[in-house]
């Protein structure tokens, strides 16, 4: 039975065993260099903005204001950066779908989408690993100009 229970417990820690999942994800470091870099590409387009990172997961990792933006901007925010990481696309491009595909134009009544640019997803060895949502800048086209400045700044190509 001791042989049996450290058979097991050996098989459960080795790295790679099945049934174990290896993920790659937004750091906290990561979130908020995202967030200052997207703030500081609006606020050199003299736009001020709120910026949203979330993780592989959808959660929350970083959330930055600038001064005097509207308090919807932030809730446009997480969701324009959740659209991006569910469905693994820019926001613009999956509004443009939405408008011009008869296939894609569903996609308009899910809920807890936001089919408006400025949601890009963050890739890393072209797997996503989380995404970034700028709303607020005074259009849905700045808002992703400051969302891929981000990404580029940090090497993360849009």
């Amino acid at each position: 039975m001791i042989v049996a229970l450290s058979m097991i417990s050996a098989f459960a820690l080795q790295p790679g065993a099945p049934g174990v999942i290896e993920i790659r994800s937004v750091s906290l470091p990561l979130a908020n260099h995202l967030a200052e870099a997207a703030l500081t590409s609006c606020n050199g387009m003299s736009h001020q903005a709120v910026v949203a990172i979330v993780d592989r997961s959808g959660n929350l990792v970083a959330l930055q204001r600038a001064d005097g933006v509207g308090p919807h901007n932030t809730r446009a925010a997480e969701r324009k950066a959740f659209t991006a990481l569910s469905t693994k696309t820019s926001t613009s491009v999956l509004a443009e779908r939405a408008a011009n595909d008869p296939a894609s134009r569903n996609l308009t009544n899910v809920p807890e989408l936001l089919l408006l640019g400025g949601g890009l997803p963050i890739l890393h060895g072209g797997e996503v690993i989380g995404a970034v949502g700028v709303a607020g800048s005074g259009s849905a086209a700045s808002d992703e100009q400051c969302a891929s400045a981000a990404l580029r700044s940090a090497k993360l190509q849009p």
